[in-house]
């Protein structure tokens, strides 16, 4: 059996390693990207504040401002989630590259229309109430929990008795030199 196939896989060998390097290097920007935006955005939310901005700080904005930090909040929980799921994808080897490709857009589902849901709700505030854009906070979150069922089966996958992946497996000892000289350093 191939080490790199899941036995629920279609794809294998070299085609599963190109999309697997590819769903790495995607979630791996995408979360970088968005940690740099989302904490951009909370550089100009504390300057609304240093500079005691009504739009932003009067009691009759109390719900802008708490839809705007959990926007903020929850961009940079994306960004570091999408790195984490990269990581994922590499040590989740084994599990099927349609739930891993579901698992994927899910999860860049969610780290679009959850910050939007709280951004564009905090832009128009109806009598303490968010706008509609608030509307596509649950859409995302449910397509988070879908993401992460997913990727934590595929975690699990992997189980006991498969191989890890070429990049985890530990180099094999080459030669007793190096014993010889960590012995030799040690004084034994």
């Amino acid at each position: 059996m191939n080490p790199t196939a899941s036995p629920h896989s279609d794809v294998s060998g070299p085609e599963r390693s190109a999309a697997d390097g590819a769903a790495f290097r995607l979630h791996l920007a995408v979360g970088w990207w968005m940690l740099f935006a989302f904490l951009t955005i909370g550089l100009v939310l504390e300057t609304l504040h240093a500079f005691k901005s009504a739009f932003y700080l009067s009691p009759a904005n109390e719900t802008r401002r708490l839809l705007w930090t959990l926007a903020h909040s929850h961009g940079t929980l994306f960004g570091l989630i999408n790195i984490a799921f990269a990581f994922s994808v590499r040590a989740a080897w084994g599990w099927s590259p349609v739930a891993r490709t579901v698992a994927s857009r899910s999860l860049l589902g969610a780290s679009v229309l959850m910050p939007a849901g709280f951004f564009l709700g905090g832009i128009v505030i109806y009598r303490g109430d968010p706008g509609l854009g608030v509307l596509l906070v649950p859409v995302g979150g449910m397509l988070l929990a879908l993401g992460v069922l997913l990727t934590a089966l595929g975690v699990r996958q992997r189980g006991r008795s498969m191989p890890l992946p070429p990049q985890d497996r530990p180099a094999p000892a080459s030669s007793p030199a190096p014993l010889r000289r960590k012995a030799a350093r040690s004084g034994a």
